[in-house]
């Protein structure tokens, strides 16, 4: 990897935004990568704006927080608004395509390398769980970036959740389908 991978991961207090950044990090790290993550929120541990500033590379970072994302994840019409600021023309910006309202909002033809829109809250209701909503969509920051390698997120998924998965063996069936599902999202 030549440069660090930015991402951002931006949605409402409780949508795990912070838990996936988290992870994904731990599975750069445990890769022998350089991770720098960074969360930033409001007030409000559950309905503030959540957004996660995560940097992977392969040599040292040098500051956690970027003005512009390789990668923008929005899970929130909030979310969409308030982190406008972070694309610009190589930036691919993923938003879920249940959020209303946003079309204004978006970027326009040329203020992003692409906008993608992806059914993730439709798949984790109807297909799988809500549960696992930021699950389907960390595999989709994977799908998209190649950041690292899904085995190395299940593993460190299963060293975050394992406790979980004692007590509900299906939890982690499920978790591992749904980061397969996000990865299939973005192909």
């Amino acid at each position: 990897m030549a440069k660090a991978v930015k991402i951002c991961l931006a949605g409402e207090g409780g949508q795990g935004v912070q838990s996936v950044a988290g992870i994904i990090a731990d599975a750069a790290n445990a890769e022998g990568r350089e991770a720098l993550y960074i969360p930033n929120f409001g007030v409000e541990q559950r309905g503030g704006v959540s957004i996660a500033f995560l940097q992977i590379a392969d040599k040292p970072i040098g500051a956690p927080k970027f003005d512009k994302a390789d990668i923008l994840v929005t899970l929130s019409d909030r979310a969409v608004r308030r982190c406008k600021q972070y694309v610009d023309a190589n930036t691919v910006f993923v938003y879920d395509a249940s959020i209303q309202g946003v079309e204004e909002d978006l970027p326009k033809e040329g203020e992003a390398k692409k906008v993608l829109a992806i059914p993730a809250l439709e798949i984790s209701q109807n297909e799988l769980h809500p549960r696992v909503f930021n699950i389907l969509i960390m595999g989709a920051v994977i799908g998209a970036t190649g950041v690292i390698p899904v085995e190395t997120a299940k593993a460190a998924i299963e060293k975050k959740l394992g406790y979980k998965f004692e007590q509900n063996p299906q939890l982690r069936e499920l978790n591992f389908k749904a980061i397969d599902r996000g990865i299939e999202l973005m192909k």
